[in-house]
Order: C-alpha cells, then sequence, then structure tokens
C-alpha cells in the first residue's frame, strides 16, 4: 500500500473517532450535522467561488502558495488536475538562484503594483514572481502544496516532473537547504523570520511591513516551525526513498523538540508569542506573553505538537479569549491585542487586520483540527459564526473587525477553502457516526 494511502486511512480513522461522546450523542449530534442545509448551502459556495481559479480572491490577481495551500482539496473537486498541476509547476519555475521560493506569482500584464523587488525566471518568462520577505512560510507552504496533490490524486509522478532541469523533489529539497541555510537559528534549533503578529505578514516599524530591512526584528514563533513540521510529514508521506525519509524524519524530530522545548509554555498552556534571538521590538513595560496566538495554536495541532488534553485547554483559551474580546469568532488572530500605535498604519488599532483581526482563514484550520483530534461537538459549535456570517453577507470576507463588520477581499478563497474543507470533515464524520 501506497504511503499516501495509509495516510488517507489513517485521517479517516481520526475523522470517525469522537472520544468525548458517547455513541447516543454522536448519532443525535451526527443527524443535526447531516440536516444542517447551511453547510451545504455554504460547502456549494465555496465550490463555486474557488472554480473561478486559484488566485486568492476578488482583489487578488495573484496566485500564492499560502493561499492555494488551503484551497487545494476543494480546487481539485471544482478544476481539471492537468489545471492543478500546472499552477503548482509554475511556481517551481520561478524557484531562484539561492533556491529560495517566491510568495507567488501573476501574469506580466497584472503587475500593476509598486514592488522594489520583482522576481523573475528565465523558466517562467511570462510571469513576475513576488515575495513579503518578513515571513517564513513560502517554502513549507509549497511542499505542503504538493504533499496535499498527491495525496488527493496519487500523482506521485510530480515529484519527478523536471523544471529547468530540475525535478520537482530536487527542488524541494533545496528549498529546505535554503530554509536551513539562511532561516535556521542554531542556538535554538528552529527557523526564524521577521516579528509580525502571529502568523501575520507585516512587521511593526515600517509603513509597506511586509520586506526584510533595516527595521526589522529576528523572531522565532511557533507558526513557522509547525509549518515546517507539517511540510517534513508530507515528505515523509510521500515520498519513497527510505535515506530521505530518515533524514527528514530526524529533522522534525528536531524542530518538534526545540518548540516544545523553547516556545511552549507549560505554566500557562500556551506558546510564547516570539524569541527575539536580537533586539526586542517590544515597548518597555508590555508583556508580550500575555498575548496568545490564536492562529499559530491551529497550525500547531496540526503539526501535532499538543496533547488531547492541551488541546482542549487551548480551544477553552480561545472561546473564553473571544467572549473577552468581543469578537465573532475563534477566528480571532490574537488575545489580548498589541498596544495602540505599535503597529503603523491600520494595525495600529486594535482588532484591525491582523492585530486581533478575525480571519475564517485560520478560525476554519482550528475546526478542523478539533474535528480531527474527536472535539466534534466543540467544532460544530464553533464554527457556528464562521458559516452563519458567509450565509448573511453572501460571499467569504478576508476578515472581520468589531461587531462582525466584513472587510477586505469579499471573495477570498482561503476562506473558503477552509470553510470547504472542515465542512467534508464534519459530514465525514457524521455518515460514520449517524445511526444505522
Amino acid at each position: 500500500m501506497k504511503k499516501y494511502q495509509i495516510y488517507v486511512l489513517y485521517s479517516a480513522f481520526l475523522v470517525a473517532a469522537c472520544p468525548t461522546q458517547g455513541k447516543a450523542q454522536n448519532q443525535e449530534l451526527a443527524a443535526q450535522i447531516l440536516a444542517d442545509s447551511s453547510l451545504t448551502l455554504v460547502g456549494n459556495m465555496a465550490k463555486d467561488v474557488i472554480k473561478e481559479g486559484f488566485n486568492a480572491g476578488s482583489g487578488y490577481s495573484q496566485i500564492w502558495a499560502r493561499d492555494f495551500n488551503t484551497l487545494i482539496e476543494t480546487s481539485l473537486d471544482v478544476r481539471s488536475k492537468a489545471d492543478v498541476r500546472g499552477a503548482i509547476l509554475l511556481f517551481f519555475a520561478l524557484q531562484q538562484k539561492n533556491n529560495e521560493m517566491v510568495d507567488g506569482y501573476v501574469l506580466k500584464k497584472d503587475f500593476t503594483w509598486n514592488d522594489d523587488t520583482p522576481y523573475y525566471s528565465s523558466a517562467a518568462p511570462g510571469h513576475v514572481g513576488f515575495k513579503n520577505t518578513v515571513e517564513t512560510d513560502q517554502e513549507t507552504s509549497l511542499i505542503q502544496l504538493v504533499g496535499k496533490y498527491v495525496e488527493k490524486t496519487g500523482d506521485v509522478d510530480l515529484l519527478n516532473e523536471k523544471v529547468a532541469g530540475l525535478t520537482v523533489l530536487t527542488r524541494i529539497e533545496k528549498m529546505i537547504a535554503y530554509l536551513m541555510l539562511e532561516r535556521y537559528n542554531k542556538q535554538y534549533g528552529l527557523l526564524w523570520g521577521a516579528m509580525t503578529a502571529d502568523w501575520g505578514d507585516v512587521q511593526p516599524h515600517d509603513t509597506f511591513g511586509c520586506d526584510w530591512n533595516e527595521l526589522s526584528n529576528e523572531a522565532i514563533d511557533v507558526y513557522d516551525n509547525a509549518m515546517f513540521i507539517i511540510a517534513l510529514q508530507y515528505l515523509i508521506n510521500i515520498v519513497p526513498d527510505k535515506q530521505k525519509v530518515e533524514q527528514w524524519t530526524q529533522l522534525k524530530k528536531g524542530i518538534y523538540k526545540n518548540v516544545r522545548k523553547h516556545l511552549w509554555d507549560a505554566k500557562n498552556q500556551k506558546f510564547i508569542p516570539h524569541i527575539y534571538p536580537g533586539k526586542s521590538p517590544i515597548p518597555a513595560g508590555f508583556d508580550e506573553n500575555t498575548i496568545f496566538y490564536h492562529g499559530g495554536t491551529a497550525i500547531a495541532i496540526e503539526a501535532g505538537l499538543l496533547s488531547k488534553d492541551e488541546i482542549a485547554t487551548v480551544n477553552k483559551k480561545m472561546v473564553e479569549n473571544v467572549r473577552l474580546s468581543g469578537m465573532p469568532s475563534i477566528g480571532l488572530t490574537l488575545y489580548p491585542t498589541y498596544p495602540e500605535g505599535f503597529f503603523t498604519g491600520g494595525m495600529s488599532k486594535p482588532y484591525n487586520y491582523q492585530n486581533g483581526g478575525d480571519w475564517t482563514w485560520f478560525g476554519a484550520r482550528m475546526i478542523q483540527q478539533l474535528i480531527a483530534n474527536g472535539f466534534v461537538k466543540e467544532a460544530y459549535e464553533e464554527v457556528r459564526p464562521m458559516i452563519d456570517r458567509v450565509v448573511k453577507n453572501k460571499g467569504f470576507y478576508e476578515w472581520y473587525g468589531k461587531g462582525n463588520i466584513p472587510d477586505g477581499s469579499g471573495k477570498f478563497k482561503g476562506s473558503a477553502g477552509v470553510l470547504s474543507k472542515a465542512i467534508v470533515q464534519f459530514k465525514d464524520w457524521a455518515a460514520a457516526n449517524q445511526k444505522r
């Protein structure tokens, strides 16, 4: 049996399990889920918006790896495998000479914004690449994207496809080498990026905020490293080479160990926001460790970094944070927010954008992990605000502010993708637990 087949079977087992509830309760919840027409409606709406293309959404002509990674499964349901495959391969055609990967790409004719450092490649002459260099999730997002594609389609041959003379797998190995050379802190044994809010791509002290510069602060967080763990696990699942698998397994174990050692605050049952190997940007008198990162915690659960008891604890904290903040859902980026004025621009105000805005794009990933780890009742209760606002607003908005006011792209495909996947999980679980 192929490794990706084993993984699919294991995922199905996780979805079917629900240790927090008895059989009768499971059957009652299953019946409720199967009768919930709003889940079907939102699932169909998600397919319709993702069918339109792989770009991030209305207002975004670009195709981003971090977005595409969260809508790949639904994309394969509504678009041809050839279309999806081609969109993935174009990322590898834009890999740079230092082996780094771009954030995403766009047709040259659509490259209309001001960017001092566009990325070009002779292997993709019709496109322009771009990258928010404060981030460290581009390479790991693309590896996950490849892993999900291979597991859903069985197209392992993608790894042997040559792009500008090198196979996709070779290019992936070079991407990992780039991370270990350019974004690996040897003291802590973890990846680093610039200081941003949780999983965000905006640093605090300059107007644009997305490019590494003299105002950046090196920071280590759980999101970047959890994304790396997940990426390595996908490679372990889909690549048949035992020697490579052993190397990735040891690397994954090291990252896992160091995340638990340096980033998990056992006393407070939360991840610390950042380690600053150099100068800290945090103002005197403000304790950053009072902040709970919702998005990074959800990705950490996906990476297997928390036990079932710890998942239950952090989920309760998220629900309580929603209550205290007055925000609409566990898509709340973080709580409490950074002080007013700490970030420049719109994020200087609390509960704006990544400084406490509510993002289904990450909230629904927490829902996915609750289902996968047996907390289906909690997941169904906590997904309701996300489902209800899609129905009310007739679309998938990028983020929500105070009062559940929608903002950003009105067709944000990342939000559609993660909700679509969660709805499939709900229905699969309900089908397995319904009364016979």
